[in-house]
């Protein structure tokens, strides 16, 4: 029952970090149409989220297991409840940004705890990996719920209402609910815990960070991260600027974007159990390219037709976001493929690696796309969408090389 317990409180906060983290692309568009902001203004919301996970990830982290888990998951959840709970009264856009830092650093803490207790809770390798992937499908119904959250609060008559600033009293309440499950979690603290200074780790970082496979494999993710973020945090817009579609709907339909991502690494769990994954990650490259090269041009003069619910909705709508379907497998692929060629030592400078290059392409994807889509508009700023899946093909070239030779070699070398 404990144990129960345990999973539990682990499962409900990811589940109500993957409403909030997730929202940001709702968030950009509803901020947009109530606080009269530019797309470039909104567009830093995503900084404010990703920039704070990765500074916090990186300077407590190793000072968690001296604090305890159970305590670092509680402050993340009292700071997120508190910031919720005030944001409707606030109702500012520099509040909203204030709330997505508060988020990031929240999240920052529970992610480090979490990974910490599935580890507490698991007395094999494959018991582990049955553990983690159990969360992490609950994260991702966390992201599909969150749209239909969020949409539900809106008031379809007033695009300018802040009606659906309403949804942060349940996501406060949800938050405090967390807060108490996680509080009577029987969460083991951490018997005598060694930490390391945060220069420490900082220096390792470094270390590691001029090797040229080591290079090649951040760029990469600092790229793909860019895609996936200027992709899914405008999407919204897009549906609603481009596509003509209602905020409501607007929302709604992102969710496919959610379910495609899902959907894609669970395939790609059974396809590279039979295909190598350099030749299986360029068909995924070559899918996104083509999946944006049929559907933006459908994506024109459509914006002028009368909707109102997603059976009006033009095919652009549907096909648009079936690019989640092709990139789902090449984070976790990438990231994988490096950590199998690392020792155990050198696995959590990289991980600070993995969230600090993740973060900035994240931040950079949605900042160049806001930009972009407020100069020469959203199909533009999709398109653009093409340079970096281009790049990304050529250093995953350098990457597989890189990494093949290191496998002959032996980690070693690093």
């Amino acid at each position: 029952m404990s144990r129960l317990l345990v999973i539990a409180a682990i499962a409900i906060s990811y589940y109500v970090f993957a409403i909030l983290l997730n929202s940001v692309g709702t968030v950009i568009l509803q901020s947009i149409n109530s606080f009269d902001i530019t797309k470039p203004q909104a567009s830093t919301l995503e900084g404010f989220k990703d920039l704070s996970i990765a500074a916090v990830s990186f300077l407590v982290a190793s000072f968690i297991p001296r604090v305890g888990y159970k305590l670092a998951m509680l402050l993340g959840l009292a700071l997120v409840a508190a910031a919720c709970a005030l944001t409707p009264s606030v109702a500012s856009f520099w509040f909203i940004k204030l709330l997505f830092a508060c988020i990031g650093t929240a999240f920052a803490l529970v992610k480090v705890s979490v990974y910490a207790i599935i580890g507490q809770l698991s007395a094999s390798t494959k018991a582990h990996s049955s553990l983690m992937n159990t969360i992490e499908g609950i994260f991702m119904l966390g992201v599909l719920s969150g749209y239909w959250v969020f949409a539900w609060f809106i008031d379809p008559t007033n695009d300018a209402s802040l009606s659906w600033l309403n949804v942060y009293y349940l996501l406060a309440a949800l938050v405090a609910l967390t807060f108490v499950v996680v509080m009577l979690a029987p969460i083991k603290p951490v018997e005598n815990a060694q930490a390391t200074s945060a220069v420490t780790e900082f220096v390792d970082m470094l270390k590691l960070a001029y090797k040229p496979l080591v290079l090649v494999f951040i760029f990469s993710i600092f790229l793909y991260v860019l895609i996936e973020q200027g992709i899914g945090s405008w999407l919204p817009t897009f549906n609603k600027e481009v596509l003509g579609l209602p905020t409501q709907v607007s929302i709604q339909i992102t969710s496919i974007f959610a379910i495609a991502l899902a959907v894609g690494r669970l395939t790609a769990g059974a396809v590279l159990t039979r295909m190598h994954w350099y030749p299986f990650l360029n068909i995924c490259l070559a899918g996104m390219a083509v999946v944006m090269l049929l559907s933006l041009p459908l994506a024109e003069n459509v914006a002028d037709e009368n909707i109102s619910h997603w059976f009006d909705a033009p095919l652009a709508a549907f096909l648009i976001p079936l690019i989640g379907l092709m990139m789902a497998p090449i984070y976790p692929v990438i990231n994988s493929v490096m950590l199998s060629a690392l020792p155990q030592e050198k696995h959590a400078p990289m991980t600070g690696l993995i969230v600090v290059f993740s973060a900035l392409g994240g931040t950079t994807g949605s900042i160049v796309t806001g930009f972009v889509f407020d100069a020469v508009g959203g199909q533009q700023a999709f398109y653009l969408s093409l340079v970096p899946i281009s790049i990304l093909v050529v250093t995953l070239f350098f990457f597989k090389k890189s990494s093949s030779s290191l496998a002959v070699k032996g980690t070693q070398t690093l």
